[in-house]
């Protein structure tokens, strides 16, 4: 069966915690493709808004708590309405409140499940709000793309952030599961991993000498920004990915294989 498949010029993105960081780049890497995209924020309105207006006519930004789905359905609803069209692509970026600083982390003896909570309620909770959104649109559609941001921290725990990985680790399982239901319905299912990105407000934290390093254990002998992981993700919501669904691309400059 012969589905359709929408170039990036014809698409309408929702790129959740898009204010700024690596959603920002997301955004901005539909924008420069000619995508209508919404720009999604939680407190971060001013950023959001400035980011909106570098492209008035094909950038729309739209606070939601992802973890609330009425808010969800809410924000689907007004991309919609407002563009005319159904949502044709999400990605799974938004981060809940997190900094990679290994010497502040929480050890094995003092980690508490609200924090492995929020971690889960802001990866997996997320996808499922936004997934349960849009699918009646991307079904009567005939198809559409799910895109979840992950981390190479679940192949190579090299610093044992437990409630951050653990979250990632059940988003790529879902990412697995929705692409094996969702497939039937022409609609991919895939997620982009991640090492430590130069840099981020949940990176700023970490030390040169830790950028330093990994960049040394690449191939290319660099840390990853965020607009190079950009662009992979444009690759599975572009019609090169139709037939790739419940993978994992990672993107780390080589340093995590598999």
């Amino acid at each position: 069966m012969q589905r359709p498949v929408l170039n990036l010029n014809q698409q309408l993105v929702i790129v959740t915690g898009a204010s700024r960081g690596l959603g920002a780049a997301i955004a901005r890497a539909f924008l420069r493709e000619g995508a209508c995209v919404v720009i999604n924020y939680l407190h971060s309105e001013a950023q959001a808004r400035e980011l909106a207006a570098s492209a008035p006519e094909r950038a729309l930004a739209v606070q939601a708590d992802v973890r609330d789905a009425d808010a969800v359905a809410a924000m689907v609803a007004r991309a919609s309405q407002h563009y005319g069209r159904p949502v044709s692509t999400v990605v799974n970026n938004a981060l809940p409140a997190f900094q990679f600083n290994g010497d502040a982390r929480a050890h094995a003896d003092t980690l508490n499940w609200a924090q492995m909570n929020a971690q889960l309620e802001g990866s997996v909770r997320a996808a499922l709000n936004t997934t349960q959104a849009v699918l009646p649109l991307m079904r009567a559609a005939g198809g559409g793309r799910i895109i979840n941001v992950g981390t190479n921290l679940v192949q190579n725990p090299v610093v044992p952030y437990h409630d951050y990985t653990a979250a990632k680790a059940a988003l790529l399982a879902f990412t697995r599961t929705l692409s094996h239901e969702l497939g039937a319905d022409g609609i991919t299912v895939n997620m982009v991993s991640g090492g430590l990105l130069r840099t981020t407000d949940a990176s700023a934290a970490t030390p040169d000498a830790v950028f330093d390093m990994i960049a040394a254990g690449t191939p290319l002998r660099e840390v990853t920004t965020p607009d190079q992981f950009a662009d992979a993700v444009l690759f599975f919501a572009s019609p090169w990915s139709r037939a790739v669904t419940g993978q994992n691309l990672i993107v780390d400059g080589g340093l995590v294989k598999g």
